[in-house]
């Protein structure tokens, strides 16, 4: 898998830049951070299967579930300007805002999250 590791105030961060790779449910997740024993994960919104952004399916709040009992910090980089629901807005704000799962447009600015 293509993965680049980003250290930056001395805390690191997993780059996952892989096109094959997806999180389709939460132990995808489990299974990155324990091949690679890093709890800062970066990932494209096109590695995230579509059910995450489809608030009814439950997949989101599973997984925001796991990374908060496993303590895995996950930045979802991509454009979210097209998504029309307000729900899923809203669930964007409130986990920008939380700073554990993040949605950004680029991964500088996940970094500047997860390394302050």
């Amino acid at each position: 898998m293509n993965c680049t590791e980003h250290r930056k105030n001395g805390v690191s961060v997993l780059e996952v830049d892989d096109p094959d790779f997806m999180i389709n449910k939460p132990q995808d997740l489990l299974d990155l951070i324990s091949d690679y024993s890093i709890k800062k994960i970066i990932v494209r919104k096109e590695n995230v299967n579509e059910d995450f952004f489809d608030l009814k399916t439950g997949m989101a709040g599973d997984i925001l579930q796991k990374a908060s009992s496993y303590r895995i910090y996950l930045g979802i980089v991509g454009d979210f300007s097209g998504i029309d629901s307000q729900s899923f807005r809203d669930f964007i704000y409130e986990s920008n805002r939380t700073k554990q799962i993040v949605f950004k447009e680029t991964v500088n600015e996940v970094l500047r999250v997860f390394c302050r």
